[in-house]
């Protein structure tokens, strides 16, 4: 580490071990007699307000990963990526009603995830077997790309080498275990004030050193011109505008299919809770659209990524602009926002996949006669298994191969809607043919993501998530997210497979209706629906 940095690094720790005391201290905040059971260790028991919903779920939503991915891409691709904009925005009304369905339905059941629900709605544990391990399989690479947001920060202090990231994952570790979900909704506040300062602060402060956004705009425009890419610019062009709808689309669709996103709605204390936040939390898309602008900004500044194994890191590309641009003790500050960024998503999400396994394979499975207690216990270890594995994915594989996990995980996740989204909202579709539908989709999925190259960084395989639809024979090149075209599989083949299914039944004399009856029910808390499991 350079005595350059030296500012940088008192503030950086001093407010880590800041939002560290924090953690421990969520033990006892708001602690109830008893914290062996997953209601209470895992969903902060289903107690929290308004307030500590909103931060919970931005902190949850608006990664560290985010605060450096994001700005990077449109750093090196310009428009496309902004696409992280419109789909928070599009997002909060399409899963308006669902959420609102599920934290029902849950709160009236005792649901901790959304695999519970699957197996009770569809009467299936091999159907939540699936929804659960692709949960969890989707949600390590998340886990570990925090780490990235981290690494980030520390190269551009100087200081490299794993040792700083096994530090703060086993403090993480420690408070989580101790604390569970009360530990990232008390830190939640601290985050979210310091990225909000940080981030308002950098748009007025850094343009009136750069000489103002027509300057801004001016650099990025000369710096795509000059570059091979086709569809590098400000603006989208033909071949990139269709996938750029998609994308949007598809990560709307995709968020609050995460285990974690429906972690911090099942927290909330009741429906009201859940309309609130909905309607607020687009106050967060207003900062993410400020934090992509921060990308243009680096062009303008000469910002240059920090090179690792002969590799530019675009990660480095915001906090090199922030200790380029800010005073060093501003700069500690802008990089504790994000190392604070990464500890809240981290922390909800390794407790949101380790109560996937407990409550949809051990108790399923392994021990059916599991005491809350004990399932508190088997949560509380797992955790601390998924954090291993998330820092294992930093220490063993190539961080831009962690990268497309994480681009592999969001159309992978996908593939769980028709069973989680759509289950809320019908019966009608088979349990057979959901879960061949979902095995459809992940295999259409992952042969599209294998067969895009990426010859800029000499990739054949797994090369990006937008795929030519030139190659299915239409005379076009645009492309589209492969997520979506996964998702099509995947609803194809559930939409047909129920048809034949109801067909064979009818042929059987079999009455193959399905009510909705419950659903009704389901709107209202107060009132018991009806018993959701049965034979399809």
């Amino acid at each position: 580490m350079s005595s350059d940095h030296l500012t940088e690094m008192i503030v950086f720790g001093a407010l880590f071990l800041l939002v560290s005391g924090m953690g421990f201290v969520a033990a006892r905040w708001r602690r109830p007699g008893d914290m062996d059971s997953l209601d209470e260790w895992g969903l902060g028991g289903r107690s929290f307000g308004g307030w500590i919903t909103w931060f919970l779920l931005g902190g949850d939503l608006y990664t560290a990963y985010t605060f450096v991915a994001v700005p990077a891409l449109v750093f090196g691709a310009g428009a496309a990526g902004f696409y992280a904009v419109p789909y928070t925005i599009v997002m909060y009304p399409i899963v308006f009603l669902v959420l609102i369905r599920l934290w029902s339905v849950s709160h009236v059941h005792g649901f901790v995830t959304p695999a519970d629900f699957v197996r009770a709605r569809f009467g299936s544990p091999t159907l939540a077997l699936a929804v659960a391990v692709t949960g969890i399989v989707a949600t390590m690479p998340y886990i570990a790309l925090q780490l990235v947001g981290i690494e980030a920060v520390l190269k551009s202090m100087g200081v490299h080498g794993h040792w700083p990231i096994v530090i703060a994952f086993v403090v993480l570790a420690a408070y989580t275990y101790q604390s569970g979900l009360r530990a990232p909704a008390l830190i939640a506040f601290v985050k979210d004030v310091l990225i909000y300062l940080v981030v308002i602060v950098a748009v007025l402060y850094i343009p009136t050193k750069l000489g103002g956004w027509g300057d801004i705009f001016d650099s990025a425009q000369a710096k795509f011109a000059k570059s091979p890419a086709p569809s590098d610019g400000i603006l989208l062009d033909g071949t990139n505008q269709l996938n750029y709808a998609m994308l949007a689309l598809g990560s709307a669709l995709a968020l609050f299919l995460y285990p974690h996103s429906v972690t911090g709605v099942l927290a909330s204390r009741n429906r009201d809770v859940v309309k609130r936040n909905m309607a607020a939390l687009p106050a967060y898309s207003l900062v993410l659209g400020l934090i992509a602008l921060l990308g243009l900004m680096a062009i303008d500044a000469g910002v240059k990524p920090v090179v690792t194994d002969g590799k530019p890191d675009t990660n480095t590309v915001v906090p090199l602009l922030f200790d380029k641009m800010f005073p060093d003790w501003f700069a500690g500050v802008a990089f504790a926002a994000v190392g604070i960024g990464a500890l809240v998503p981290a922390a909800i999400m390794s407790i949101a996949a380790a109560n996937l396994f407990t409550r949809n394979i051990y108790k399923e499975y392994l021990r059916p006669d599991a005491t809350e207690k004990q399932e508190a216990t088997v949560s509380k270890l797992v955790s601390l298994v998924v954090k291993v594995g998330a820092v294992a994915c930093i220490l063993l594989l190539d961080p831009e191969f962690s990268i497309d996990l994480q681009l592999i995980g969001g159309v992978i996740i996908l593939q769980t809607l028709p069973s989680v989204a759509l289950g809320l909202v019908t019966r009608w579709f088979h349990r057979g043919a959901l879960l061949v539908g979902w095995a459809a989709g992940l295999a259409a999925g992952l042969w599209m993501l294998y067969e895009i190259p990426n010859p800029a960084k000499g990739k054949e395989h797994f090369g990006g998530s937008a795929y030519k639809l030139g190659d299915l024979g239409l005379d076009t090149k645009m492309t589209v997210y492969v997520g979506m075209l996964a998702l099509a599989v995947n609803l194809a083949v559930a939409v047909v497979g129920t048809v034949v299914c109801r067909a064979a039944r009818l042929a059987d004399g079999v009455d193959a209706t399905r009510p909705d009856d419950y659903l009704a029910d389901a709107d209202d808390p107060k009132v018991k629906p009806i018993e959701l499991a049965g034979s399809t």
